[in-house]
């Protein structure tokens, strides 16, 4: 993967470059932040940048022989561990395929993807103990075309604590041009030794710009469709994308926030109780995306309060529910609204109870709501 496929980042682009280019790599690095902000696809298109025969100013030239292995993700010197489902397969290798695939599909995923392409059941993925005596077979071996040896570790944090513990002495005395390039989405996670041990680097959000500029080129999205959906992903590529996946779905959500604003404001007990009881029944992504929405809503009430419609990115039929809905929204509310959702959210990801969760959010809802 080259650096100019990855959306946005330029900033940190341009600082992996410089890192290569002065040749003060540094052995163990760790990149932090959501999927869909593009650690993944910054560790690959780093590891083609480290391996290119023809480096150019800004990038990999994607042609040389090094190039075409890392694109095919075939590379003898470049390495993968991941989270896989142990009942399937102690090691990441026995899922090369699956991964190539994925990978090659979208580099923009996440965990909850990658469970969904090797187990139909869903069960957990982790990086167990068998995986760590692998890691430090393959990095003792001799690199097979005389340069770095590189291992791309994603998702670090799914590491059980037997295979944590056993790679902290290679990762503090890694053999020579051995470089650890750990993804992570939660890096607090980590074990504190682990994180010690690695230079941290945070990806930030992809910029609304960038984003939606993406979304007009690939999506055939129109400006101000493009930019609404950016400003509801929030810096995430995958939040967009699932957005777009549920397009179906988007007037639904629409409805589905109205209604529970307008329930939740006449404080209608039984409407509210069958309001939570709809949520509960649509599964664990689609309530995931109505949360997101959800505070997307609430943060653009706060902007058509303070800044009119200037700032905005809604749409036409998002627009004109604002104009009726912002005053509602205010300083008195706005941060009870954001963590209740955010607590929500995180809650509804580790499997809470959806039924009693919704009609908790409804009652604190009709609360705030009339606190504006």
């Amino acid at each position: 993967m080259q650096f100019q496929q990855i959306i946005g980042q330029t900033t940190l682009k341009q600082e992996l470059i410089k890192e290569i280019n002065s040749g003060k790599i540094a052995h163990a690095q760790l990149l932090q932040g959501p999927a869909g902000y593009g650690g993944l696809p910054l560790a690959l298109a780093f590891s083609q940048y480290l391996f290119c025969t023809d480096r150019q100013a800004n990038d990999s030239c994607g042609r040389c022989a090094s190039c075409q292995k890392v694109t095919q993700l075939q590379h003898p010197d470049l390495h993968f561990v991941f989270p896989v489902v142990l009942s399937i397969g102690k090691t990441a290798d026995l899922f090369l395929s699956d991964w190539r695939s994925q990978v090659q599909e979208t580099p923009y995923f996440d965990l909850f993807h990658w469970t969904a392409r090797i187990d139909n059941k869903l069960r957990k993925p982790i990086i167990g103990t068998d995986e760590s005596k692998e890691i430090i077979r393959k990095l003792s071996l001799k690199g097979y075309e005389g340069g770095y040896k590189v291992m791309i570790i994603w998702q670090p944090e799914e590491m059980n604590a037997d295979c944590a513990n056993k790679l902290l002495k290679i990762l503090e005395e890694p053999p020579a041009q051995t470089l650890f390039l750990l993804v992570s989405e939660d890096a607090s996670k980590l074990m504190i030794t682990i994180q010690s041990r690695t230079q941290l680097i945070r990806v930030p959000k992809i910029q609304s710009e960038d984003l939606s500029t993406y979304l007009q080129k690939t999506k055939n999205q129109s400006r101000t469709n493009a930019d609404a959906i950016a400003a509801f992903a929030d810096g995430s590529l995958i939040a967009a994308l699932s957005y777009l996946e549920t397009s179906e779905d988007q007037d639904q959500q629409r409805s589905q926030f109205i209604q529970l604003m307008r329930v939740c404001y006449k404080k209608e007990v039984l409407a509210m109780m069958n309001w939570a009881d709809d949520l509960a029944a649509i599964g664990k992504e689609r309530q995931k995306l109505f949360l997101q929405y959800a505070l997307h809503m609430l943060r653009q009430s706060i902007l058509t309060n303070y800044m009119g419609s200037v700032l905005t990115k809604v749409s036409a039929e998002e627009a004109a529910f604002l104009e009726k809905f912002a005053p509602f929204i205010s300083g008195n509310n706005i941060r009870e609204f954001i963590s209740t959702l955010d607590s929500a959210y995180y809650e509804i990801d580790r499997n809470a109870n959806a039924r009693i969760l919704f009609t908790q959010l409804c009652f604190q809802t009709m609360r705030y709501i009339h606190q504006a």
